[in-house]
């Protein structure tokens, strides 16, 4: 996720953003400025995903990115790794987790670790 926002930050600076990047930089940077100064702001609907904090041994929550939009993005979060902290772990379209099994598509990052050595 830093690569991600490292590149888009200096695309932004150089007024090099493609559209869709101009797009996914604006709402990322709406959204991690709700998260830092209130993770529970109600445009952000964060909750837990059950399935994920099981598989990573660690709460991960999911904060709307967009919404009624199809694919709608959503960013995926861990507190830490200090008091007061929040480490953003993946960015990943909509689950579908209604449907059995969605969560299994999404793919995090813990810390840097690879998604196999997140415990």
């Amino acid at each position: 996720m830093d690569t991600l926002w490292a590149d888009l930050s200096g695309k932004a600076k150089k007024g090099s953003l493609g559209k869709d990047e101009e797009t996914l930089y604006k709402k990322m940077g709406k959204a991690m400025a709700l998260l830092a100064n209130d993770p529970k702001h109600p445009g952000l609907h964060s909750h837990e995903i059950e399935a994920l904090t099981r598989r990573y041994g660690v709460k991960v929550w999911q904060s709307y990115l967009e919404n009624k939009t199809s694919g709608a993005g959503r960013i995926y979060w861990i507190y830490g790794p200090a008091k007061n902290d929040l480490t953003i772990i993946g960015l990943e379209p909509h689950p579908e987790d209604k449907k059995k099994g969605g969560c299994d598509k999404v793919k995090l990052s813990v810390l840097g670790k690879d998604e196999d050595q997140v415990n």
